[in-house]
């Protein structure tokens, strides 16, 4: 791959090669087709090779690929043959894919040729007798515990031979009485996808071959003729040349039209149906694992290359496989995307091993099936996308739907009658190679010989031994010379008049238009399909995120192309109708969209993408058809440029541009097949066919620019070679190497470097605080959030790598993966030595000691096995971390006054580097990097911890180099301000990233600081629960108020129940806050009780529901303990009665705070769920549903008695429950004494109904619930019931409300209870969860 040459080649075809047996090998079986013990010798796989290709070198085609040819022209190596298979000639397409991504297309035609090779057919005879006496032994073990029968046969019943119909007969051979034959294969390679042309003259070369009438050209002329002489059409132009005596035409399409293709789309949708195909579609456009399975590799080549140009202007970008060879089908397990095709027999199918069912798309192409994931979103406007589809094929007089393949198969048993029917394979890895031999017979092949061509192809004698016929007669007659029958009837159908010898003249008319009309038909699926997409991505330019061209040159932007967002994927997705959302979403994410948009952003430096620049000419059009502002059309809009592109067509092929050269004869020598071996395709003249043509015509409209080169290289004085040498010295010069520059250029060029990587740290920094600022109360239930999660992990994912960027500035030498984590182990190891109080050994930094062995990324070193001397790399457990429960029991008997306290976390470099040591599911050193950045950044210490760890100049001495952006000072300051600015917002990027850590956590209770309450005789209990998880029971150690335990990440903590079961002599406790921890990113959560926990006291509550809120990071820990050793303010679960007095709420207030509430409620579910916050601090928070509903329900109640206990609001439930099944028992009653139910109660009465339930559900499943924590869990199962609005009416007009309320109160107000249940009616179209610790298992 050479030089300047390497620009497209000018050639239609670069190599003509014979893939075949070696005359001087022999029999070797290919070992990598897989075991073939059990099957019989015709039915293994042999080793094949290259026997010749032409020319030895192309100057502008990429080397020839021996391995890659052979393998893929005959997928299953060699095959074997007697005359009793039906031996049809197949052609087949390939393509061969180098590490570059370049491609080259080959284009096979496999046909058998006769072996005269004696060593080779009693090398083929023995196989065939050992194979015969391992069945036979095998078979007679398996019988011998059999009881005897007179049967005597030695080999088993199926392979009695003597029958000439039956399956073992077919597939053994004899060597006295049966003709051998072998595959062998001619294939066309070249870079351009001209399949007809390809197979047009592969067909033609061998008929010339067979039929080998003389004439004064030889098959190296022919061959010669294509090589050298057929140029490739020009974009927009048509050339014609002679193949093998036919005149055929190829034309290529200009830039601003659809690409290349030549496959049949008629046959496309004949195998599969427009159904099939859109489902097909879909899965590839979402990128799935896409295997394709046929008995026929061109058919396989015709699904991969037609689906892969209806994805236009999309490419696809991960493995593509039309034709796998089956010594590679180990590749079906690779974890990535790929369009796969394997070759299977259709009664094999079963014992396809295919990994990753479960996202895998899989297309029986010979059945016209598709099997789809299961969570395959519909492809967008996918009815009448069909439907337009079926309309056009309509048009074209196809049927829609999938070819009934039942009438074929019948045809062809009518037409094999007498053929012997093949034995089906076992596996698919040892079938027959590529359809070579047919699987049930041909209709076109009647006779068991190597000369049964297709229809088009003459017919043979019975053996090729005998001879080849030379008729000479026309080749369009070869479709009735089948049989000799047919050809006395053709005879007869002259004689009379009925045949007409103007046939071949109508034939070749039909097959000119044919071509035309096939062409047409497949550019106009083309147009529907790349219409389709216009339509769903005309606006898409809007929100490309476009760089700073004036900042920013190609090479900065391609550098950090990775941790770059390019695309607003958020407010893209915002304008899409939301039944396309499904697959949008999943769409815009995947590869080949991205690459879509990464050429978008090139094209600004100039380099413009082909399939990107029609694209945007079809938006163009559309936005002047419709209007510049058109962001998606309303509805869907068929295809209208059909006709247009159609004429073009038209217009090309009535005017041919250039008609190539006849073939020519060549030397007198080589003019005659005759000195060949008869039947057998020969090596062509190697010297012959690697002579350039002498004198090259070409044609003014084709090569005008070749013509303009070659006067300026006469202008010039140069040749051809040296003009390149000199353009490679004026490349080297505007780019100089490294190595080449001054010391001052050198400088310079770091100075940018510095520069660029400060800029980009600004501008993520500013991005991220834009992007977060606004969403900082969503997880609080309050205000508007702007960033999804997934944007969110996007930004810190980008700042992650900028750090690495930044650390792998200069280094010095390389020590891992990850140069940040390299330089935070280097500072740890030095930590541990100041803190041993050890000197240092100044030579520590030393790459070579043991101390600094870093895991590699493939294998980290275990901590639990590190050396004494590598004490910083190992993993503390988390009890070596966290003091144990005698610590915490040590601490609490030395604390003043038992009052608990909360000692603040270290912040430290290596105590956050422990953490994340720490995490059994990191493995690698930029898996730890990136989890400490996230860590520093969640605590919002980033900044801090980075200025420890570069404070240290000598370390920064030793690992960097002067010029390195950590030893600008300057530069470095910026730098961390710019992350310093990081803690004006809050980030939970590792408690939401890190969901299976295991993490400690601290529980610090805050008793009352009242002798009566400050400790209990019962066993308490303490219980979390978080947005990832909830825990069950924690015992709380009796005599202490703080435990730390270890968990599964929770993630942000929302609730907390505590209780105890009540023993002992005094077990009343009251608890005025419950403080939690997490120990690993230091967030505090501050649950306010201010209730009691006992029988007899209080409500009579055993265990309480908190709600907590997270403490901001700015309030100290001595700060928060003194705050929690005062009574909260707001009480949970809610105030009890005597103090409700002290609030003084007027009506008003209450309507206030019940419609902020409500609010807040709505807002939460109309926001993406992403960027909602806690429901159940909406609910059970301050002044959140159930506090404003127990302000209504306590306005004007009788609570204080004179006499007796205070009466609380879960008493009136209670009352109400009893009036309310008095009510439902007499209206039951009356139904059954009259038989007429009052339909205009019956709403009234359900609701009534419902109430008593789930009253008497919450009774019997919460008997350690207070009445407060009963009332509490009313509101939250009526709001996700929707049966608050309904039961207001009831309460009001129950005589209970008139007896335990005021005449002022709430309840007893007919125009406050009506605009109540219409602020509640507001919750009625949305669908409440509710977290499990708030239901208490109640359904």
């Amino acid at each position: 791959m050479a030089s300047p040459s390497q620009r497209e080649s000018q050639r239609l075809f670069d190599y003509f090669a014979i893939i075949g047996l070696s005359p001087d090998a022999s029999l070797e079986p290919d070992h990598l087709q897989g075991e073939v013990v059990v099957l019989p010798p015709l039915e293994r796989s042999y080793k094949g090779r290259v026997l010749g290709y032409y020319p030895d070198h192309a100057p502008t085609a990429m080397p020839f690929d021996h391995h890659a040819v052979q393998m893929l022209c005959l997928p299953r190596g060699l095959q074997f043959r007697t005359q009793k298979h039906v031996l049809e000639p197949r052609f087949h397409p390939f393509l061969v894919t180098k590490e570059d991504g370049s491609r080259a297309y080959g284009f096979a035609y496999v046909f058998f040729e006769e072996v005269n090779s004696k060593q080779i057919c009693t090398a083929m005879h023995t196989l065939q007798s050992v194979y015969l006496t391992e069945m036979s032994s095998s078979h007679a073990k398996a019988s011998s515990g059999a009881t005897p029968s007179r049967d005597t046969r030695s080999l088993p019943r199926q392979f009695r031979l003597s029958a000439p119909k039956s399956p073992a007969a077919l597939h053994f051979y004899d060597i006295t009485k049966d003709q051998l034959f072998v595959t062998k294969c001619i294939a066309l390679v070249g870079q351009h996808p001209y399949v007809l042309s390809a197979k047009k003259f592969l067909k033609g070369l061998y008929r010339f071959f067979i039929q080998c009438e003389s004439s004064g050209v030889s098959l190296e002329s022919h061959v010669y003729n294509l090589l050298y002489e057929v140029p490739a059409p020009p974009p927009g132009r048509c050339v014609a040349f002679s193949c093998i005596g036919r005149m055929h035409i190829c034309c290529r399409p200009t830039s601003h039209e659809l690409p290349l293709f030549e496959y049949s789309m008629r046959d496309f949708f004949l195998g599969l149906g427009v159904e099939s195909v859109v489902q097909l579609l879909t899965c590839v456009l979402l990128e799935n694992q896409v295997i394709l399975v046929s008995s026929d590799y061109d058919k396989l080549m015709l699904v991969a290359e037609s689906i892969s140009a209806l994805i236009f202007p999309f490419v696809w970008q991960h493995v593509y496989v039309p034709i796998l060879p089956s010594s590679l089908h180990h590749f079906l397990d690779a974890p990535v995307p790929f369009i796969m095709g394997l070759q299977c027999a259709q009664d094999s199918r079963d014992t396809i091993q295919i990994p990753n069912e479960a996202n895998l798309c899989l297309v029986d192409v010979d059945e016209g099936t598709v099997e789809v994931p299961e969570d395959l979103p519909q492809f967008p406007h996918r009815t009448d996308f069909i439907q337009e589809l079926t309309q056009l094929l309509l048009k074209w007089e196809i049927p829609s739907g999938k070819l009934d393949r039942i009438d074929f198969r019948n045809l062809n048993e009518h037409h094999s009658q007498y053929k012997y029917r093949r034995r089906r394979k076992f596996s698919w890895s040892h079938d027959s190679d590529s359809g070579v031999s047919s699987t049930e017979g041909s209709m076109c092949g009647s006779h068991s010989s190597i000369t049964s061509l297709p229809c088009t192809t003459v017919a043979s004698s019975t053996s090729p031994s005998h001879g080849i016929s030379n008729s000479g007669r026309t080749p369009y007659f070869d479709s009735l010379n089948l049989s000799p029958q047919l050809r006395e009837i053709t005879a007869i159908a002259k004689k009379a008049g009925v045949y007409e010898f103007d046939e071949p003249d109508r034939i070749r008319k039909e097959k000119d238009s044919g071509f035309l009309e096939e062409l047409k038909f497949s550019n106009a699926v083309r147009e529907v399909f790349l219409n389709r997409f216009v339509h769903m991505f005309c606006a898409y330019d809007h929100f490309v995120i476009q760089p700073s061209c004036q900042e920013t040159d190609m090479e900065q932007w391609l550098s950090c192309r990775e941790s770059m967002q390019n695309f607003d994927k958020a407010t893209f997705l915002s304008d899409q109708p939301e039944a396309h959302l499904p697959f949008l979403s999943r769409f815009i994410e995947s590869q080949m969209f991205t690459t879509l948009v990464d050429n978008k952003i090139l094209s600004n430096w100039g380099k413009h993408d082909t399939n990107l620049r029609i694209f945007d000419l079809r938006i163009r059009l559309l936005r002047e058809r419709y209007d510049d502002s058109l962001v998606r059309t309303p509805s869907y809009e068929p295809c209208t440029t059909i006709r247009e592109t159609e004429q073009i067509l038209e217009k090309r092929l009535s005017h041919i541009d250039y008609r190539a050269p006849a073939p020519m004869p060549m030397d007198p020598q080589a003019e005659s097949c005759t000195q060949f071996n008869p039947g057998h395709f020969p090596l062509l003249d190697r010297i012959a066919l690697n002579k350039e043509p002498h004198n090259k015509k070409r044609s003014s409209h084709a090569w005008r620019r070749r013509e303009r080169q070659e006067r300026h290289l006469e202008h010039t004085g140069l040749t051809s070679d040296q003009r390149d040498r000199v353009m490679l010295d004026v490349k080297a010069k505007l780019q100089p190497k490294l190595a080449d520059m001054s010391p001052a250029h050198m400088a310079q060029t770091n100075w940018k470097f510095v520069e660029q990587l400060l800029r980009e740290c600004k501008t993520r920094t500013k991005r991220m605080l834009v992007e977060k600022m606004g969403s900082e109360a969503v997880e609080l239930g309050h205000g508007e959030g702007s960033l999804v999660g997934v944007e969110e992990n996007t930004l810190i994912a980008s700042l992650c790598d900028l750090l690495e960027r930044v650390w792998a500035h200069g280094l010095q030498s390389k020590q891992g993966k990850s140069a940040l984590w390299s330089h935070l182990l280097n500072y740890q190891e030095l930590e541990e030595c100041s803190d041993s109080s050890k000197p240092v050994n100044p030579n520590f930094l030393s790459p070579d000691l043991s101390t600094m062995a870093l895991e590699t990324e493939s294998a980290p070193a275990s901590p639990t096995k590190s050396p004494s001397n590598t004490n910083s790399l190992r993993k503390k457990s988390l009890q070596e971390r966290w003091p144990s429960d005698r610590s915490i029991e040590k601490r609490s008997k030395q604390s003043e006054s038992g009052v608990p306290s909360l000692r603040p976390l270290p912040i430290s470099v290596t105590f956050d580097m422990r953490n994340v040591l720490a995490m059994t599911e990191i493995k690698t050193h930029i898996g730890y990097a990136r989890a400490w950045v996230r860590l520093s950044l969640e605590k919002k210490v980033l900044s801090k911890h980075l200025t420890s760890l570069l404070s240290d100049s000598e370390l920064l001495r030793n690992l960097y180099k002067r010029y390195a952006f950590l030893r600008c000072d300057d530069e470095k300051e910026q730098f961390l301000s710019y992350l310093l600015s990081l803690n004006a917002v809050d980030y939970f990027c590792y408690t939401n990233t890190y969901t299976s850590t295991i993490v400690p956590y601290r529980v610090v209770i805050f008793p009352s600081r009242k002798s009566s309450g400050a400790s209990t005789s019962a066993n308490a209990w303490v219980s979390l629960g978080g947005t990832i998880g909830q825990t069950n029971n924690i015992s709380v150690p009796r005599g202490q108020v703080e435990l730390v335990f270890q968990h599964k990440n929770l993630g942000l903590l929302t609730t907390l129940r505590i209780g105890h079961d009540n023993t002992g002599l005094s077990p009343k406790w009251m608890v005025e806050h419950v403080l939690v921890r997490n120990e690993v990113t230091g967030h505090t959560w501050k649950f306010p009780c201010g209730r009691w926990l006992g029988r007899g006291i209080d409500d009579g509550s055993l265990e309480r529901i908190l709600v907590g809120e997270l403490v901001p990071c700015h309030i100290t820990s001595d700060d928060l303990v003194e705050s929690c050793r005062t009574p909260p303010r707001c009480r949970s679960p809610n105030v009890p009665g005597p103090r409700r007095s002290d609030l003084r709420l007027t009506i008003p207030d209450i309507q206030q705070h019940l419609g902020d509430s409500v609010n807040s409620l709505v807002k939460y579910f109309y926001k993406p769920e992403k960027e909602r916050g806690s429901l159940t601090l909406l609910l059970c928070g301050d002044f959140g549903l159930v506090c404003c509903l127990e302000q209504v329900f306590s306005y004007g109640f009788k609570s204080t008695r004179f006499f007796g206990k205070n009466l609380y609001l879960w008493d009136y439930f209670e009352r109400i429950h009893q009036n309310f099944e008095v009510v439902l028992r007499e209206e039951m009653e009356r139904e059954q004494l009259t038989g007429i139910g009052k339909d205009s109660q019956h709403y009234t009465l359900t609701s009534m109904a419902e109430f008593v339930s789930l009253v008497s559900r919450i009774n019997a499943s919460s008997s350690q619930l207070g009445k407060d924590d009963k009332f509490q869990l009313f509101v939250c199962l009526a709001a996700r019931a929707h049966l608050l609005h309904r039961i207001m009416l009831p309460l009001h007009r129950s005589p209970v409300t008139s007896h335990m309320y005021e005449e002022h109160a709430y309840l007893r107000d007919p125009q406050l209870v009506k605009d109540l249940i219409n602020v509640l009616s507001a919750l009625n179209e949305f669908d409440i969860v509710l977290e499990s610790s708030l239901t208490r298992g109640i359904d």
